[in-house]
C-alpha cells in the first residue's frame, strides 16, 4: 500500500508540473495584453504601461516568468491577482465551499438519477423502458449545460416559483445547479450502469443465485449491483475533478458564488494569476478524487489488488 501510494504520489506531481506547463503557456498564447486590460483607459501612455509590466514581472520572459511562478507554487504562493490586487490562494478559498457544496449535491443528483435508470434499462433490455431510459439519458448528455439550466430556472423558479431563481445561501437554491449538472452525469452514469449490469447478469454465480430460489431483486441489487457499480466509481472521481473545472457555466447562470464564477471573470480580465491558481487547484481535485476512487474500490470488490 505504502509503495502503491508512493508511485501515485510521484505520478500526480508530473501531471501537476505538466498541467501547470501547458496552462501557463496557453496563457501567454492568448491575443490580448493583461496590461492593457489591467490598465484600462487610466493608462494610455507606454511609460505608465511598461511601468505596470515591471511590476507584474510580465517584461521578463515566460519561460523565466514560469520558474519564478514554480518557485512561488512550490511554497504555497498561488500570486496575486492583477484585477483584485489580492491573494489568489485567499480568493479561492473563499470561493472554495460553495463549489465543494454545489459539487457534492450534484454528484449525489447524478448517481441518484444514473444508477436506478441504468439498474432499470438493464432488468428490461431490449423492451419499451429500456429504449425510453436510454432515449433520456441520451437527451441530457446531449443538452447543453446553460440550456439545460435555463429551462429549469424559467420552469421551476420563474413560472412555478418553487426555487429561487438564482444566489446562495439555502437549500433551495442548491437544488437547481445540482440537478443541472447532475442530469448530464446522470446521463452517463445510466448508459454506464447499463452495460456494466448486462455483463454481470450474464456471470455463472448469477445464474447459480436464480437457480437457488432466489428473487430476482435479490440477484439484482445484492449480487449484481456490488460487481457493476465498480465503474460508477471511478467515474465519481473523475467527476470530483471535472466539477471543480467545468462548473463555470452553471455557476454563471444561476449566480453560484463559487470557483467557476472566479474563473469566467478571470478569464474576461485575463488574470493570470487566478486563472492559474483555479487551474492548479482543481487538478490537485481530479488526482485527489481518482486516488480516493482507487483505494475505495478493494473496500467494495475484494478481488481487486491495488498494485
Amino acid at each position: 500500500m505504502i509503495a502503491y501510494l508512493a508511485r501515485r504520489l510521484a505520478a500526480s506531481l508530473f501531471i501537476l508540473l505538466g498541467v501547470s506547463i501547458v496552462t501557463f503557456g496557453l496563457t501567454f498564447m492568448i491575443p490580448a495584453d493583461p496590461v492593457a486590460m489591467i490598465a484600462g483607459r487610466n493608462a494610455t501612455s507606454p511609460e505608465i504601461r511598461q511601468q505596470i509590466r515591471i511590476q507584474l514581472g510580465l517584461d521578463k520572459s515566460v519561460p523565466e516568468q514560469y520558474v519564478r511562478y514554480l518557485g512561488r507554487l512550490v511554497q504555497g504562493d498561488l500570486g496575486t491577482s492583477y484585477a483584485r490586487k489580492s491573494d489568489v490562494g485567499s480568493l479561492i478559498a473563499s470561493r472554495l465551499p460553495p463549489t465543494l457544496l454545489l459539487m457534492l449535491g450534484a454528484i449525489i443528483a447524478e448517481l441518484l438519477i444514473g444508477i436506478p435508470a441504468g439498474i432499470y434499462a438493464a432488468t428490461r433490455r431490449g423492451r419499451f423502458g429500456d429504449k425510453a431510459a436510454m432515449t433520456l439519458s441520451f437527451l441530457s448528455v446531449s443538452t447543453p449545460q446553460f440550456v439545460l439550466g435555463l429551462t429549469l430556472l424559467y420552469l421551476f423558479a420563474y413560472l412555478w416559483s418553487l426555487f429561487p431563481l438564482g444566489g446562495y445561501g439555502t437549500l433551495s437554491h442548491l437544488i437547481l445547479p445540482a440537478l443541472t449538472l447532475g442530469l448530464a452525469g446522470g446521463g452517463w452514469y445510466s448508459r454506464m450502469m447499463r452495460s456494466s449490469m448486462l455483463e454481470v447478469l450474464r456471470n455463472d454465480y448469477i445464474r447459480t443465485a436464480r437457480a437457488k430460489g432466489m428473487s430476482e431483486w435479490r440477484v439484482v441489487m445484492k449480487h449484481g449491483l456490488r460487481n457493476a457499480v465498480l465503474p460508477i466509481i471511478a467515474m465519481i472521481g473523475l467527476d470530483v475533478g471535472i466539477f471543480m473545472s467545468g462548473v463555470v457555466v452553471v455557476e454563471n447562470v444561476f449566480g453560484w458564488p463559487g470557483i467557476g464564477q472566479l474563473m469566467w471573470q478571470a478569464i474576461q480580465s485575463l488574470d493570470i494569476p487566478v486563472i492559474m491558481g483555479v487551474t492548479i487547484v482543481a487538478a490537485c481535485f481530479i488526482v485527489l478524487g481518482n486516488l480516493i476512487a482507487d483505494l475505495i474500490s478493494p473496500l467494495i470488490d475484494p478481488r481487486i489488488r491495488l498494485r
